[in-house]
């Protein structure tokens, strides 16, 4: 490497660092755009910052620095006659079919800015300690202190079934069998498109009360698959009340590992010795967007003392379940579905 080509990498070495510690900067401004409604306020013709801002109700002069941070990032871009949609923006939109508006507040929401710093603590401690520190854990402070962000978390939650779903049904092989029991199912989103795809499946939705309280129209009474569906309110960390041939946990156990084994155990209690469990999880290792799974990974490690897993830890957590791994196989560019059931 020559004088100046080092120069050069230094240079960018320097760049790269600045922007990177600046990145909750790029976060806040993601949430303030969804809090504020940008992205509902522009539509399909540039609107101008003095416009917008009537709109919207907030300071010209900030908001146009608002703006100009964001378009860094791809979201919103200027033009001659006004700010505009980018195909980034548009994700913020909420009737955008692939909307990421509740996602971005879930991981914006408040208590994450409390928890972030904490990160060097966690790696001195192994832990992050989250039960120490308030006193209960996480989804029961958040239910409970936090019931807004709980709600977020939901909608959040089934923005992602929307993008995964379709991959998810392709996946999953469910002929011939009878009932899916989906296990901390959220809303049902999921369970709903499975139900839909499949016409002889009977289907079970598990989560919180208040979860399900809210469960997707098509699964409640007077609903179009009702006839074929039960909503069920429960913790499955304590029991999971169903027999089924089929138990669907997706994106959930990232939690600590032992409430993971404790939530396998529980559906091989309340399963048949030929029942099958089906994980769809994000894995870090070989995942094409893995700045995404890595920060989520280490987010998780923060509020739960959870994580994404790779291959050897997702086994692992299979196998202190006391069930065997049967297959493995990739759902789409960062999922993998695994199915496990008990030993011969």
């Amino acid at each position: 490497m020559t004088i100046q080509e080092k120069d050069i990498a230094d240079h960018d070495a320097v760049i790269g660092v600045r922007e990177l510690a600046l990145n909750a900067a790029g976060a806040s401004a993601l949430r303030a755009a969804v809090r504020l409604g940008i992205a509902e306020e522009i539509g399909d013709r540039p609107v101008p910052t003095e416009e917008l801002a009537r709109a919207l109700k907030v300071d010209a002069e900030v908001l146009g620095r608002l703006m100009r941070a964001l378009a860094q990032h791809g979201v919103f871009t200027p033009t001659p006659e006004g700010h505009a949609h980018t195909s980034t923006s548009r994700l913020l939109r909420e009737d955008d079919p692939n909307s990421l508006k509740h996602y971005v507040l879930w991981v914006t929401e408040p208590w994450t800015w409390e928890l972030w710093p904490n990160l060097d603590e966690a790696a001195r401690n192994g832990s992050g300690k989250f039960e120490e520190k308030y006193g209960a854990d996480f989804f029961t402070h958040l239910h409970k202190v936090w019931p807004e962000s709980a709600e977020v978390f939901n909608r959040a939650q089934t923005e992602l079934s929307r993008l995964a779903t379709n991959a998810v049904a392709e996946a999953l092989d469910l002929r011939g069998v009878g009932t899916l029991a989906d296990v901390a199912g959220g809303h049902g989103f999921t369970l709903a498109t499975l139900l839909e795809k499949n016409p002889d499946l009977q289907g079970i939705l598990l989560d919180l009360p208040p979860v399900v309280a809210e469960a997707d129209s098509r699964l409640r009474v007077g609903g179009s698959l009702a006839s074929r569906a039960r909503v069920i309110g429960g913790d499955c960390l304590r029991e999971i009340p169903v027999e089924a041939d089929v138990y669907l946990f997706k994106n959930i156990l990232e939690w600590a590992d032992e409430k993971s084994v404790t939530a396998l155990r529980n559906a091989a209690k309340a399963g048949r010795k030929d029942s099958r469990i089906f994980i769809i999880t994000n894995m870090i290792d070989g995942s094409p967007e893995i700045k995404f799974t890595t920060g989520t990974d280490l987010l998780f490690l923060l509020n739960s003392d959870g994580r994404k897993h790779t291959t050897e830890t997702i086994t692992a957590v299979v196998r202190r379940a006391g069930l065997k791994v049967v297959n493995m196989q990739p759902v789409n560019s960062y999922l993998h579905l695994l199915e496990a059931g008990l030993p011969n």
